[in-house]
């Protein structure tokens, strides 16, 4: 009998094992990924938002919580040893860091939607450093911080907004077209001009080798109309001799008689 039962305990062993290993290899990672700016500027005296994300397998719940940190990048900064905890929070509260930033960081995120952004009001020139922004979401605790490298300066250091730019850009496609329709509606009328030039020059051409045999007709027309008389036409006139005298054997003058006047209408 002990046969037996060993070889069904090596059975159910393997078995478990072969779950075990199943498990852990669809099992998701319980890693967290943190993302932010690489580099954020911000004029002095000015607001601005340190922006930081995370995407996480676990649901977001109480016993998530944010830490940000910073590290100035001036030597005689008291914050340039080490990375200073700034801001903290968890289970939906923020408690604020050193009196240097108490009063001037302020969270905006929404950690329902993996975002836990801060503003810093106002910023000085003695926050040029480096952000750190940490996130744990039990199980998923295990992660990088993300860094972002801040540096406030004056306004006529800050870069054109991409905005600007796009608007610019926008305009310039715009004059643009427009330059290129006008510019098209130029060469069609010029064009059609050609064209209609062109047509009247070869009409003369015709007209001008015309004119002989015209010349010719409107001459016999001329000469007909010359000879002929200007009033109406008048048809031939028919003449008679008349006798005055009476008698047959007598001779005597005879007078011509118009004796009918045929017109021709």
């Amino acid at each position: 009998m002990e046969p037996k039962w060993s070889k069904i305990t090596c059975k159910r062993v393997l078995l478990t094992g072969f779950t075990l290993c199943i498990v852990l290899v669809t099992k998701p990672s319980s890693a967290i990924d943190i993302h932010a700016d690489s580099e954020v500027m911000m004029q002095n005296g000015t607001t601005g938002t340190l922006r930081c994300t995370f995407r996480s397998n676990e649901v977001v719940s109480s016993g998530t919580s944010v830490t940000w940190s910073f590290q100035s990048s001036h030597p005689d900064n008291p914050f340039s040893n080490s990375p200073y905890v700034i801001f903290y929070f968890s289970s939906g509260k923020g408690f604020p860091g050193p009196e240097e930033f108490r009063d001037r960081v302020q969270f905006i995120g929404d950690i329902n939607k993996r975002d836990v952004s801060i503003q810093l009001s106002p910023a000085q020139f003695s926050d040029n450093g480096t952000f750190f922004c940490d996130v744990k979401n039990p199980p998923d605790i295990t992660g990088t911080p993300a860094r972002t490298e801040l540096r406030v300066v004056l306004k006529e250091s800050l870069p054109p907004s991409n905005t600007t730019i796009i608007v610019g850009a926008v305009c310039g496609a715009l004059v643009l077209l427009v330059l290129v329709a006008v510019a098209a509606c130029v060469v069609m009328r010029v064009l059609h001009n050609r064209h209609d030039y062109e047509g009247c020059t070869s009409l003369e051409s015709v007209s001008s080798q015309a004119p002989k045999p015209r010349k010719k007709v409107e001459s016999s027309l001329e000469g007909s109309r010359c000879t002929s008389p200007s009033g109406p036409l008048q048809g031939p006139v028919i003449y008679a001799q008349l006798d005055h005298s009476g008698s047959k054997n007598s001779f005597h003058k005879m007078e011509p008689v118009v004796y009918a006047d045929i017109r021709k209408n």
